[in-house]
């Protein structure tokens, strides 16, 4: 067998990749490098992460098997033998029903991406083929599988031994003609956290995406996880934590607050690298003392106050591990819910007069801009990492910010009591606070993104309020 030199090279269905691989012989046999991960990945093969090996051995010339589209990657090759290859692309899109064929002997082998349909024939006896997938089969994966009839007459496919005198499996018999398949969907943004603010604003920004709320998904409930089919999505966003910051620093609050943004985090953190998925989740100011005399970049060292802060942080370095991962920071929520701006505005119309924090600085984040940030992240994939993401312009306290909701809505900035936060939390039980939220914005607009002013937001946002 002469020696080619280890090639990849792209076919006519997208993803579908075909290997030259070099075959070492003596007069002893031959030794080859079937599955080189290193080499191959720097050749532009996926780095597809296997986790089971299978061969199948066919002990005569045309035994025949397929089509099948599987929810899972495989690489294929043949250990001895030969055989004619057929694939045909059965997922959603344009490429749906494109066919390729190739022949494959020891040294040559193909990726097949999920979704395009798998099928071989045997060109000669004790012919073993050997395929390593990124998952595991089980019975309930079955149910995703697509197929196609190896007699479809669209796919056309021109087999060395004809159908009628090969061996096949009644169940490949009564596979359905191509008009009859239905495409395997691509995979899909999972949205964890749906009933949050930002869960629902991502909801306008990512339409077609999966969106599960606590009662469905919990990361405090490992079982819920287990049930989730990973092999579904590429991106999951977690949007989903424990926020109530001040009932974080009691007996209950604090084993909830690590339970749910650490302990329940490290097991979504462990599904999604195990499918390598990419991870987006949403990280806060709270990371940090707000002792810094400007604004916090991602580079800067987290010191977090209180529990909440500490679990955050500590969420952070575990989100940090997944190979695919943006921590997206941001500082003072407001969208759909209860929040900041919707109390002031409250108060304003009902005649109160409060007294606001004046000595904790930040800007305000809008969920309209948090998820129009994410999913400029997801389109562009920019370097993995930390990612500040808040709206843009000037920062301000909470009692300036309650000053301008005032006015915008008609009322007398003027009635607002500017306060320090020792005095408005005096005789209370509360969480302490970083006087210093504001998060620097320069590596997002290095992406190209750049989130629209808070004046121009809150204005918008309160027009939105004004209606209610």
């Amino acid at each position: 067998m002469e020696a080619k030199s280890l090639a990849v090279r792209e076919t006519t269905i997208p993803g579908l990749m075909l290997l030259d691989l070099p075959v070492h012989g003596d007069n002893r046999g031959w030794f080859k490098e079937n599955w080189q991960r290193e080499k191959m990945v720097a050749l532009g093969l996926p780095d597809f992460g296997p986790v089971q090996n299978n061969i199948s051995f066919n002990d005569k010339r045309g035994a025949t098997r397929g089509i099948h589209a599987e929810p899972w990657d495989k690489y294929v090759s043949v250990a001895t033998g030969r055989i004619f290859g057929a694939w045909v692309d059965l997922r959603e899109g344009p490429s749906f029903g494109t066919v390729f064929t190739a022949e494959l002997d020891p040294s040559s082998a193909i990726f097949v991406p999920r979704g395009v349909g798998n099928a071989y024939q045997t060109l000669e006896d004790n012919t073993a083929y050997v395929y390593l997938v990124n998952d595991h089969w089980s019975a309930e994966s079955q149910g995703a599988y697509t197929f196609l009839n190896l007699a479809d007459e669209t796919a056309a496919i021109d087999w060395p031994i004809p159908l009628e005198q090969a061996e096949r499996s009644e169940k490949d018999l009564a596979h359905p003609r191509l008009a009859g398949v239905t495409p395997m969907p691509a995979k899909r943004t999972l949205v964890l956290g749906a009933g949050g603010q930002v869960g629902r604003a991502l909801r306008g920004a990512l339409p077609q995406a999966d969106f599960a709320d606590r009662a469905r998904i919990d990361l405090g409930d490992e079982t819920s996880l287990d049930r989730v089919r990973w092999g579904d999505y590429d991106t999951v966003i977690n949007a989903a934590a424990y926020t109530a910051v001040d009932l974080a620093e009691t007996a209950a609050g604090r084993t909830d607050c690590w339970d749910a943004n650490v302990t329940g985090l490290a097991r979504l953190v462990s599904h999604v690298s195990r499918h390598r998925i990419t991870l987006v989740h949403v990280s806060s100011d709270y990371v940090f003392d707000g002792t810094r005399p400007g604004p916090y970049t991602e580079q800067d060292r987290v010191a977090p106050l209180g529990v909440y802060g500490q679990t955050k942080a500590a969420g952070d370095a575990l989100v940090a591990t997944v190979p695919n991962h943006y921590i997206v920071r941001t500082s003072w929520v407001i969208g759909d819910g209860d929040n900041f701006v919707r109390t002031m505005a409250r108060l304003a119309e009902r005649g109160v007069d409060p007294s606001v924090v004046n000595d904790q600085v930040g800007r305000l984040s809008f969920t309209k801009d948090i998820a129009a940030g994410i999913v400029h992240l997801l389109r562009q994939r920019p370097e993995h990492g930390v990612y500040n993401l808040t709206s843009g312009g000037d920062a301000a306290s909470w009692a300036d910010i309650a000053r301008r909701v005032f006015a915008e809505l008609g009322h007398d900035p003027d009635r607002i009591a500017g306060v320090s936060t020792a005095q408005y939390f005096a005789g209370k039980e509360a969480a302490p606070r970083p006087a210093n939220s504001v998060l620097a914005l320069d590596k997002l607009a290095a992406t190209g993104f750049v989130p629209r002013a808070v004046e121009t937001a809150l204005s918008e946002y309160l027009v939105g309020v004004g209606k209610l």
